[in-house]
């Protein structure tokens, strides 16, 4: 199909010009577990999903994490369809998270210095991208860890 100037037109979500955007923190909490929060944005349905899980190390939070991308990515269909679109029971898209894993994060606020990716619709997140999202977490960590302090005399 040809439109003005003889430019062929396509439908933007099967040529790659949207992305789902996966914001991402690490936050220690009170008892000693890694808090994940994770806020994706979906551009086919003009939709956002905020999720959190914990973890009891950075490491295992990390893999975690990527599962947990992947589960989003593969899954945004289903997770709208029935979180979103079709649903009379909010605790259904709760119970489909939980099949991934996740909770429903139900707070408003997110921190702004997030780890973030993008990624084409319908296709896995590729593994390099995790590596600078995995930096980034781990000095955002790091430098709100309580620092031991030297008691001196």
């Amino acid at each position: 199909m040809s439109g003005k100037n003889g430019h062929r037109k396509t439908n933007p979500s099967s040529n790659g010009h949207y992305r789902n955007e996966y914001k991402c923190t690490v936050e220690l909490n009170q008892s000693g577990k890694y808090c994940v929060r994770m806020r994706a944005y979906f551009p086919r349905h003009r939709w956002v999903l905020s999720v959190y899980f914990l973890a009891s190390s950075f490491p295992r939070a990390m893999k975690k994490m990527e599962a947990s991308l992947q589960f989003l990515q593969r899954d945004e269909d289903r997770l709208w369809f029935w979180g979103v679109d079709r649903s009379d029971d909010p605790n259904l898209s709760e119970e489909l998270l939980r099949d991934g894993g996740l909770r429903l994060d139900r707070r408003s606020d997110f921190p702004r210095k997030a780890a973030s990716i993008q990624v084409p619709l319908e296709h896995p997140v590729a593994a390099f991208l995790f590596a600078p999202m995995r930096r980034h977490l781990a000095e955002s960590v790091e430098s709100t860890e309580p620092r031991a302090v030297a008691a001196s005399d």
